[in-house]
């Protein structure tokens, strides 16, 4: 049975859609992005890109996970991208924002190295829309009691 999302959910998935159009990722399937919302409002968000000062692999025009024939969902140390949702959630803490409690909206379902930070930053909810190969971050989302849903 598919889970009824209500307009302030479609609507904040359109913005991580949007926000993710500013990747910096030389791959487009991997365009991602994310919001954190808290009461129906935006509290930060995030695109998956190099570190601040880094060059980008749009800038290099080259994927290194590419060039060395990385497999989605392996090896995440070896990119220059940062992901949406660690973008996001650190954000909030170089802004003083409290996230506790809120929700992630992302357009691809966090890692097992994001799910670890979406854990500790105390989100509650994550709403994301197309799927990744990381059955282990799904088990974790499970046992911390995090809602999960995929639009």
């Amino acid at each position: 049975m598919a889970e009824k999302f209500d307009k302030w959910d479609k609507r904040f998935m359109e913005l991580a859609e949007t926000v993710g159009s500013w990747s910096s990722c030389w791959q487009e399937n991997r365009h991602v992005g994310a919001v954190i919302v808290k009461d129906k409002r935006i509290m930060t968000t995030g695109y998956n890109g190099a570190p601040s000062g880094i060059k980008s692999c749009a800038e290099k025009q080259v994927c290194m996970r590419r060039e060395m024939n990385i497999p989605s969902g392996t090896r995440h140390e070896l990119c220059y991208a940062v992901h949406a949702e660690q973008n996001a959630i650190t954000q909030a803490a170089r802004m003083g924002i409290n996230i506790c409690g809120a929700t992630l909206y992302c357009t691809h379902q966090p890692c097992i190295i994001c799910t670890k930070i979406i854990i500790n930053a105390g989100i509650k909810r994550v709403v994301y829309k197309h799927g990744y190969p990381d059955e282990f971050s799904l088990r974790l989302l499970e046992e911390a009691g995090i809602e999960l849903l995929q639009m």
